[in-house]
């Protein structure tokens, strides 16, 4: 009964909606990209992959932080269980862009919209033997179209944000009947396995298997990494990581403030979304600043960047590398309230890290960080003292480093965990089927 409600209500927000939507997708290139693939069309490429017979484990990861931790585990679930072949959905274009980089094209796909046909269209054509849904991403109709077929769900890398909590809290009563079916859930912290369980989760099939994201390793340098050591070893680094709108302007506001204490300072400047680039463009366009697109400097490769200028980084995929090279890293999305992003990317290089105040998506990880002097936390209108006092303080800001990469390092172990749940259930459910 629930669903029906739900889909009723769904139905009518598409309908409202539409306009809105059909001027977006009229205007805006990321709204049409998959479109057909979203509306249940299954693409020719996965009936390809899949035709050598192997049954099919549907892995979904919303965007880029949730295919970052998911690609460790495609890569551990690809060699402890070669005999099954995992296929990855991503919503957001970014998180398409980069499952396509490091998984495969050809094993990629957008997720089908919560549409009773679309959902069935794909489930009907791949026939998963399990569906493993990255993080909390809950969607009925793809929950009840498992349930109906008898596919297990695991869900890896479970949390439910302080954000989210009184959300949940709210509509427990609609979620009960879905969670409670889950096979198996993999929280990142007690808090979270608690969290899941108060909503309805069943008790024993929840456990805490840590963070996917302590295992991700970055596999290769990227370009702009290589260019920039290449630069020697008279610059030092300043890269800022996943901005948002507002950030950029104060942290171009702070770099006079920076260059007056070490001129010879370079700042790589990663806008989280792409299509802010060009907003981003035109913001240090009209600071004064000197500056450089990634994207331009790749063709012209000059031999040298002047001391003072500010490398705009809008390139998919090459910020992770990057933080290797930082004297001192700054992670976005926090100084604004936007949850923040993820601080582990520049802790696995031992990089010291100064985030706003603002990170309740990743309240664990930075909470794990500050606990052991990891990292550095600054209101806006101490983003630039605090980051001077680490570029001046060397020896202090390299032991806050270390003690970033020791916390990386202590936490690792979640993929081997969660690999280990995966084929628990996966056994019971082929014992189940050959039961009946």
């Amino acid at each position: 009964m629930m669903l029906i409600f739900y889909n009723l209500a769904l139905l009518a927000a598409l309908v409202a909606g539409a306009p809105w939507w059909l001027w977006r997708m009229a205007t805006t290139h990321k709204y049409r990209e998959g479109l057909r693939e979203r509306l249940g069309r299954v693409s020719p490429r996965l009936y390809s992959v899949s035709a050598a017979g192997r049954p099919v484990i549907w892995l979904h990861a919303v965007s880029v932080g949730e295919v970052l931790a998911a690609t460790q585990l495609v890569k551990a679930l690809d060699g402890a269980l070669a005999e099954y072949l995992v296929l990855v959905s991503t919503t957001t274009k970014t998180g398409q862009a980069l499952a396509r980089e490091r998984i495969g094209s050809n094993r990629v796909f957008y997720c089908p919209l919560d549409l009773p046909w679309a959902v069935n269209s794909y489930l009907d054509a791949l026939k998963p033997r399990m569906l493993v849904l990255v993080e909390t991403e809950f969607w009925p109709n793809l929950l009840s179209g498992c349930f109906r077929r008898g596919i297990p769900v695991v869900v890896v890398n479970a949390r439910i944000s302080n954000r989210s909590w009184p959300r949940y809290r709210r509509l427990g009563w609609f979620w009960r009947p879905f969670l409670g079916r889950l096979s198996r859930l993999m929280a990142q912290s007690e808090t979270d396995a608690e969290r899941l369980r108060a909503i309805g989760c069943a008790t024993e099939r929840v456990t805490v298997a840590g963070n996917l994201k302590f295992d991700v390793r970055v596999a290769k340098e990227a370009e702009i990494t290589k260019i920039l050591r290449a630069q020697g070893t008279g610059l030092r680094l300043v890269v800022a990581g996943s901005t948002l709108e507002g950030e950029e302007a104060a942290l171009i506001e702070a770099w006079p403030k920076l260059l007056a204490a070490d001129a010879d300072l370079v700042m790589v400047l990663a806008p989280r979304h792409p299509e802010r680039f060009g907003a981003v463009a035109s913001l240090l366009e009209r600071s004064g600043a000197a500056w450089v697109r990634r994207s331009e400097w790749r063709e012209q490769r000059p031999e040298r960047l002047i001391p003072g200028t500010i490398v705009l980084l809008d390139t998919i995929g090459e910020l992770a590398s990057a933080y290797a090279l930082a004297s001192v890293a700054f992670v976005g999305g926090s100084l604004v309230q936007a949850g923040g992003h993820n601080p582990l990317e520049p802790a696995q290089f031992g990089a010291p890290i100064v985030m706003g105040p603002h990170y309740a998506n990743f309240t664990a990880i930075t909470e794990a960080l500050r606990a052991h002097d990891g990292l550095r936390i600054a209101e806006k209108d101490e983003l630039a003292a605090a980051l001077n006092e680490l570029l001046e303080d060397r020896a202090g800001a390299e032991a806050m480093g270390a003690r970033a990469r020791e916390v990386f390092e202590r936490e690792a172990g979640a993929t081997e965990r969660c690999v280990a749940a995966i084929r628990e259930v996966l056994a019971a459910n082929d014992h189940v089927e050959l039961s009946v």
